[in-house]
């Protein structure tokens, strides 16, 4: 096997990669690969790594020997998979190596926005407490969790972490059906359309791969069937929501709040309607929710495990 990784610094500096090293035959190992330099620098191998270069039909057509990709992530929107799979091309993610620091950040965004956290640290900051009559600040409205309704939006690995978060903190946990899913209980929690989960909840949390049928899930419409009291968090895929949309509802006090780890254009080299000033309780993290060392050592062993069994022919969990 003769692999490449195009992207290793998109796993930071401190994971050690040996165990990737030790699974192939051979292997070429890029810290960050350009767009124009994607297709020379997989031009001769049968296994490309990669996390978030781009794989297009284009490659895969000049490309003949590649027989594998192996994803360093579990989102795979980087990935053309119709034209892998048409090219015989088999893709693999890595699943599960994440629910600890993903469901931890989700719920610190939770708290950090159902307490306005960073709005009585300013206050504090800006003097407002010192100037007060009061022995506290009482100026920004504080929801307790416990007896509020979560939605949850995609109930994989990540999904169930953050449930049994929430089930901690006293909160009710509902599961969406997106268009097309079976209307089927999960671990006890009820699941409903969409459009019939929305009006009910409290927060609601996006753990689901962005796909063409996710893109904009929460746009407009299902914002509006939101109260003006909940929140929305996203620690998936920016594409998953209809940014401006949100901002529109975060400003005129159709939402509450929103915490956001992800968003469509990453880095946001263009600007995003999300990092606009006077947002009102709009938290916007630089998708780091996944990224504890551990999780990342763990990613880097499952990727490694993934290959040595495309190696020996015995993986059988592809993507495509």
């Amino acid at each position: 096997m003769r692999a490449v990784f195009l992207d290793a610094a998109t796993l930071g500096d401190d994971v050690e990669l040996a165990p990737i090293a030790e699974a192939v035959d051979e292997w070429v190992c890029h810290d960050h690969t350009p767009a124009d330099q994607t297709l020379a620098r997989i031009q001769g191998f049968d296994t490309v790594i990669t996390n978030k270069v781009r794989l297009t039909a284009e490659h895969f057509a000049a490309c003949p020997a590649i027989r594998q990709v192996a994803v360093t992530a579990t989102g795979t929107n980087n990935i053309d998979l119709g034209a892998a799979a048409r090219a015989g091309v088999r893709v693999v993610n890595v699943i599960r190596y994440g629910r600890a620091a993903v469901a931890q950040h989700t719920l610190m965004l939770m708290l950090a926005l159902a307490g306005r956290l960073l709005d009585y640290h300013r206050d504090v900051q800006q003097g407002a407490w010192g100037r007060s009559r009061q022995f506290c600040l009482m100026d920004h409205p504080i929801m307790e969790l416990e007896g509020r309704t979560l939605g949850i939006v995609g109930y994989g690995d990540l999904g169930q972490g953050v449930a049994r978060l929430a089930e901690a903190f006293g909160m009710r946990v509902l599961l969406a059906a997106r268009p097309g899913q079976p209307l089927q209980a999960a671990d006890g929690l009820p699941r409903l359309p969409l459009e019939k989960l929305l009006p009910q909840v409290d927060v609601l949390s996006l753990h689901c791969l962005l796909t063409p049928e996710t893109h904009h899930l929460i746009g407009r419409r299902e914002l509006g069937l939101m109260q003006p009291h909940a929140l929305l968090l996203n620690t998936s895929r920016g594409g998953l929501v209809d940014e401006q949309a949100l901002v529109e509802a975060l400003t005129a006090g159709k939402l509450a709040g929103a915490g956001f780890d992800v968003l469509s254009e990453e880095p946001p080299t263009q600007g995003n309607p999300l990092l606009a000033e006077g947002i009102p309780n709009l938290i916007v993290t630089p998708h780091c929710a996944w990224a504890s060392r551990e999780a990342r050592q763990r990613m880097v062993s499952l990727t490694a495990e993934n290959l040595r069994e495309m190696k020996a022919g015995t993986l059988t969990r592809w993507v495509v």
